[in-house]
Formats: structure tokens, C-alpha cells, sequence
């Protein structure tokens, strides 16, 4: 039998919090909703008196947002999965931060695949270094890191940093300044949606390079790009246009 997920659910609309709860009750097995807070500081006292396994989380709330919450913790020996209507700003600092999110109004399939995830973890002490870089990416809005997992936990990227990534089966390696390569155990596909709006573009279907690292581009058929590390990568012919298009040719 799976280990019993204790959560607390944080947001300050009556109304997301009873539906929510009504969800996970109906629909979520070996998970209980032990409390819920409308505030940071009724959260904190939630936290303490059940001590969790599992926080769903709103962003934006009077008096104090989740990441106050958050911070305001010593350890943080919970998951989070932020249940929010937030902009897709956050939403995409969210995932480069690894994390979990729920978008209002919540969808059944999406809150069962979150639950599992959190499920596969339990025992495992969550990061704090996720959410401070989250905040970091939040408050900047400019998303300059990126948390890639590992299998000792999490690395954190230099978004700048990154020369290439390439597909490796259901692998992914990240070749990164200084001739390092990082292997992820997530597919290509996953990063092209966090990536391109931040000057990286998929040159072929298993490549995805950052347009501020190309040295050279090697006109042909669809031609080819040098990296500034030295690396040759193929464009695709199908999106040589597009790319010259970001090249502004």
C-alpha cells in the first residue's frame, strides 16, 4: 500500500480551497487534506501543527505572497505545488525552477499526475534553493537560471551559459561553458518550451542551440551553425527560413 500524503492547502478564495479539497477527496488516493490557510501566517501555523508532506501553494495573495511563506521557512520539509492563476510569465519561471504547478481552474488529470509525482518523492527533503531562484526569476522577470535534475538532486544553470543541448535518446545533454556536458534524464521537447523565448531555437530535431553562442553560420541546403565552443550543428532545411528570420539576414 503507498505511503499516506499529508497536505495543507494555502489560498485565501474560500472557494478554490473547498474545491480543491473536494477534488483530492473524490479522486486522490492515500492523500489527506490535514488543513487549510487563507493567509501566510494561518499557513505557517498549519505547517507547524501537521508538519506535511505536501503544501499546495496560490502565489498571489493579501498580506503576503507564497513566496513569503516560503522564505519565512528555516527548512522547508515539504513539497510544493503552486495551485495559481498566475501569468505565463511565472508559469514559465516555475518549470525552469523544476517545480510543480497547478493552473486555475484546476484540471482533474493534471492535479492525479501532480499528486504521483509527489508520491514518487516522498522521503526525498526538498530543495530551498528551487524557490529562491524561482523568486529571483519572478522578481527580475527575466528568467536567468534554470534547475536541471539530477540524480543526487538539482543543478542549477546559468542560462548564458548554455552553448547547446542535444537529444540522447530519452536522455538530453546540456553542453555548457568551459567544454562540460550534463546529462538530464528529461527529453528535448521539455526545454524547447521553456527555452525558446530566451534566445534558444531548435535547429533540427535533435538539437536546440542558444542563438547567442553561434560564432558562424555555413550557408547549404539548410547549412550548418559553429557554436563558440568549436561544435557543429546542423539546421534543419525545413527551418533554415525561420532561422534566418531570428538572425534578422
Amino acid at each position: 500500500m503507498a505511503d499516506i500524503i499529508k497536505c495543507i492547502i494555502v489560498d485565501d478564495e474560500l472557494r478554490a480551497r473547498n474545491g480543491l479539497k473536494k477534488l483530492i477527496e473524490n479522486y486522490c488516493e492515500h492523500i489527506v487534506v490535514a488543513d487549510m490557510a487563507d493567509s501566510v501566517a494561518n499557513a505557517r501555523i498549519a505547517i507547524a501543527a501537521h508538519n506535511p508532506d505536501l503544501v499546495f501553494l496560490d502565489i498571489d495573495m493579501p498580506g503576503g505572497d507564497g513566496f513569503d511563506l516560503l522564505e519565512q521557512m528555516d527548512t522547508i520539509r515539504f513539497e510544493v505545488i503552486f495551485a495559481t492563476a498566475y501569468d505565463q510569465f511565472a508559469l514559465k519561471a516555475i518549470k525552469y525552477s523544476a517545480l510543480d504547478y497547478l493552473l486555475k481552474p484546476i484540471d482533474l488529470e493534471e492535479l492525479i499526475t501532480a499528486v504521483n509525482k509527489v508520491h514518487k518523492k516522498k522521503g526525498i527533503l526538498p530543495d530551498k534553493e528551487r524557490y529562491q531562484s524561482l523568486k529571483m526569476n519572478i522578481a527580475q522577470r527575466n528568467l536567468e537560471r534554470i534547475a536541471l535534475p539530477a540524480a543526487d538532486g538539482l543543478i542549477f544553470l546559468n542560462i548564458k551559459d548554455i552553448i547547446r543541448i542535444q537529444s540522447d535518446g530519452s536522455y538530453t545533454v546540456f553542453h555548457i561553458s568551459g567544454n562540460k556536458n550534463i546529462l538530464v534524464t528529461k527529453s528535448l521537447g521539455e526545454f524547447e518550451e521553456i527555452l525558446e523565448e530566451n534566445g534558444f531555437f531548435r535547429a533540427h530535431h535533435s538539437h536546440i542551440i542558444n542563438i547567442n553562442r553561434v560564432q558562424k553560420y555555413v550557408r547549404g541546403r539548410g547549412g550548418y551553425v559553429v557554436m563558440d565552443d568549436g561544435s557543429s550543428v546542423d539546421v534543419s532545411a525545413r527551418r533554415k527560413d525561420e532561422f534566418m528570420a531570428l538572425l534578422k539576414v
